[in-house]
């Protein structure tokens, strides 16, 4: 355990910025399922509409830094393509 003042206080820092990036990646996490589920059932105007959201989501965790600009990214670019296969395979 730190001594040092500004040590403990650096603790205290850490654990709040763990514990927001946790709720930030779990709510991305999901979106994501909530994508998938639509998916899964062939709902693809659900699934349209919960692909802005992840969106969202992934810009918005990127952007406070829970996870890595290009991760977000790459996520949107997959599950978009995920999208327009469903989209292909049903026409």
């Amino acid at each position: 355990m730190a001594n040092i003042k500004s040590a403990k206080k650096r603790i205290r820092q850490t654990q709040k910025r763990t514990l927001r990036n946790k709720i930030r990646k779990t709510m991305v996490r999901t979106a994501v399922r909530r994508f998938d589920d639509a998916l899964n059932r062939g709902d693809l105007e659900a699934a349209a509409t919960a692909l802005r959201f992840c969106y969202g989501r992934l810009d918005r965790a990127a952007q406070k830094g829970a996870i890595h600009r290009n991760n977000a990214s790459r996520r949107k670019s997959r599950l978009a393509l995920r999208l327009q296969r469903a989209q292909k395979s049903a026409s």
